[in-house]
C-alpha cells in the first residue's frame, strides 16, 4: 500500500486496528487531519451529534423566530465563475465540477444555539469557529461491509410536481449518473462486489426558510481483506469525496480551485466518528463559519455541459438556510 499522505491518516489505522473509538476531521484538500480521542472532544471545544437527538445540556430553544438574511455576490459575479467551469466542461477537461461560493449571512443565532436547536442527519460545532448540519453521508462501515450514499440534485419542495420534475431533469439525472458512477468506481478500490441500489432516492429536507428535496443513491461492497481495520487507509484512499468535487477529480480540482474566489478550508471535507467497530462519516456541506464578527454560509452545487447559469445561481441561494423550523 501507499505510504501515508498525512501523519493523521496513520493515526487513524493505528486507533482502528486496536478498535479504540475516534473521532475525526479533515479539510478540503487533506491537509489538516484532526483525530480526536473521545476523552479530549470537550477540551478541544468540538461537539458532534450524528444521531439527530440533542445532546446532554443542550441549549433550549428560543421562542423567537429565526431570522436568517444572506448576501450573496452578484449575478455577474457568480457568472465569472460559471464560465471558467463551463469552458473546461466544454473542452472535455470535466464531465462534472462543483462549483461552491462564500456568502455573508446574518443571522440572530450563534453558531452553539445553531447546532443545538438544529435537526439534521449530521452536526458538528467546532470551538467558535464553524458549525454544519450535514443531509449527506460519506461512508458508513459495518463489520465487512461499506456503503456510500452520494447526493447530488435538489429542487425547491414548494414548486409543482418537484419530485417528478427533479428525477426527470436532464442536467440533474447526468449530474446525479456522473457521481453516482464516481463513487462506484471509488468504492471499488477499497470494496469487491460492489451494488447500487435505491438509485434516486429522494429526501425531503425541512428548512425555516424553504423546503428542498434532494436526490441520493445507495452503493454498497463489501471490504477487501487488505483494507479491514485501517480506517486510515481507507480515507485516504478515497478522499477528497467526489460528490463534492467533480469528475475526474485531479483536472477538475485545478478547474475549481482557480473559479473559486476562496480557500474552502473544511467546508466539504469529511468528518467520522469510529466507535471501535463502526465507522460513520458525512461530507461537510450545510457549512456556516465564523470570521471575526462575522458569519459566512458556503453553498454550490454540481456543473455539468447542461447547466444553465440562472437555475445554478439559484440553487447556490436555495441551499443558504438554517435547519430550525
Amino acid at each position: 500500500m501507499a505510504g501515508y499522505s498525512h501523519p493523521g491518516f496513520q493515526k487513524m489505522d493505528e486507533l482502528s486496528l486496536r478498535k479504540a473509538p475516534f473521532f475525526f476531521m479533515t479539510d478540503f484538500l487533506l491537509e489538516n487531519v484532526l483525530v480526536f480521542l473521545p476523552e479530549e472532544l470537550e477540551a478541544k471545544g468540538l461537539s458532534f451529534d450524528f444521531q439527530n437527538h440533542a445532546p446532554a445540556g443542550a441549549i433550549t430553544p428560543d421562542a423567537k423566530k429565526v431570522s436568517l438574511k444572506s448576501f450573496p455576490e452578484s449575478r455577474e459575479s457568480y457568472a465569472r465563475g460559471f464560465h471558467h467551469v463551463k469552458e473546461h466542461l466544454s473542452l472535455g477537461n470535466s464531465y462534472l465540477a462543483n462549483y461552491t461560493c462564500k456568502t455573508e449571512i446574518s443571522v440572530n443565532r450563534s453558531l452553539a444555539e445553531i447546532y443545538a436547536q438544529s435537526s439534521a442527519k449530521y452536526k458538528v460545532l467546532y470551538q467558535d469557529h464553524f458549525v454544519l448540519f450535514s443531509p449527506e453521508t460519506f461512508i458508513k462501515i459495518n463489520g465487512h461491509r461499506v456503503f456510500t450514499h452520494p447526493m447530488k440534485g435538489t429542487i425547491d419542495a414548494a414548486v409543482k410536481n418537484a419530485a417528478e420534475i427533479l428525477k426527470k431533469n436532464p442536467k440533474e439525472l447526468a449530474e446525479h449518473y456522473t457521481v453516482v458512477d464516481l463513487l462506484r468506481n471509488d468504492l471499488s478500490i477499497i470494496a469487491d462486489d460492489v451494488k447500487v441500489t435505491n438509485f434516486q432516492r429522494l429526501d425531503y429536507l425541512a428548512t425555516a426558510q424553504k423546503n428542498l428535496i434532494a436526490m441520493s443513491s445507495d452503493i454498497s461492497g463489501t471490504m477487501k481483506p487488505s483494507y479491514r481495520g485501517r480506517v486510515g487507509n481507507i480515507l485516504q484512499r478515497l478522499l477528497p469525496a467526489g460528490s463534492i468535487l467533480g469528475a475526474p477529480k485531479n483536472k477538475t480540482l485545478e478547474i475549481i480551485r482557480t473559479a473559486e474566489k476562496y480557500d474552502r478550508g473544511f467546508y466539504t471535507g469529511v468528518c467520522g466518528y469510529f466507535d471501535g467497530e463502526n465507522l460513520d462519516s458525512c461530507v461537510m456541506i450545510r457549512f456556516i463559519e465564523k470570521k471575526g464578527d462575522k458569519m459566512y454560509f458556503r453553498s454550490g452545487g454540481g456543473i455539468t455541459h447542461l447547466s444553465n447559469l440562472d437555475d445554478e445561481y439559484e440553487e447556490m441561494k436555495n441551499k443558504i438556510y438554517v435547519p430550525i423550523y
